[in-house]
């Protein structure tokens, strides 16, 4: 079976090529996208197959109702930003509503929504909407191997328990900080997810986002962690 990769169209936004040849776009920022690769904004929706959301900020939910509107791709997220993307026309057999704990089968593949620490409020017009709960994903892939797509979440002890139930052998983390965990802390949480590699997203994009790849390969040498930093540049594509 081909290697599954992730390419980074910049911010918090991967695009997932499994090894089976499904296509999963976690998170919806792509065309808004600053930092998206010209060329990205409209391939990265060719064959999709799912769209997953970890929460309802627009820097990950913006795309969402256009994407979902140029393919024919299923939209799993958490049940309240489902409601609101049903509201907005998403068609119902193509929403999945779901929880944490819960887990959808993805067509060979399957993931699983797990905890995150961050808001998850929709800005709409002049009004937050309430967004249920920033969430993550555990995606085990064709061949067993598991990744965590973190979203956008501070540290949490119980990135242990997704080591001890999934044992992921790559985790998907924000490293930008302000918004989100640090390198410091995105080392630490590779310590507790026991991850073989790391693929750092959520940085760069603006200027409050100052957490960086060699940060983050310092933190982890500072750790004596042996992990894998896979870092690209957005348009990039590394081995997952």
């Amino acid at each position: 079976m081909p290697q599954s990769t992730l390419t980074w169209l910049g911010h918090g936004t991967f695009l997932l090529q499994s090894g089976g040849g499904r296509r999963i776009l976690l998170d919806a920022w792509v065309e808004h996208n600053p930092a998206c690769p010209a060329a990205w904004k409209t391939r990265a929706l060719e064959g999709l197959d799912a769209l997953l959301i970890s929460h309802g900020h627009g820097d990950h939910v913006h795309d969402a109702v256009p994407i979902a509107d140029a393919t024919s791709a299923r939209v799993v997220a958490i049940f309240e930003i489902a409601h609101w993307l049903l509201g907005k026309g998403v068609p119902e057999e193509r929403v999945v509503a779901m929880n944490k704990g819960g887990t959808v089968d993805l067509g060979g593949l399957s993931a699983t929504m797990v905890r995150a620490e961050h808001s998850c409020g929709i800005s709409e017009g002049d009004q937050i909407l309430y967004g249920g709960e920033a969430c993550g994903f555990v995606l085990t892939l064709e061949d067993g191997r598991r990744v965590y797509h973190a979203g956008d979440t501070a540290i949490f002890g119980d990135m242990r328990l997704i080591a001890d139930l999934w044992h992921p052998e790559v985790a998907v983390l924000p490293i930008g900080g302000h918004f989100t965990m640090d390198p410091e802390q995105a080392a630490y949480a590779c310590g507790l997810l026991g991850v073989r590699a790391v693929v750092p997203g959520h940085h760069a994009t603006f200027p409050a986002l100052r957490g960086t790849p060699d940060d983050l390969r310092r933190a982890l040498a500072t750790r004596g962690l042996h992990v894998e930093v896979r870092a690209t540049e957005p348009g990039g594509t590394v081995a997952c």
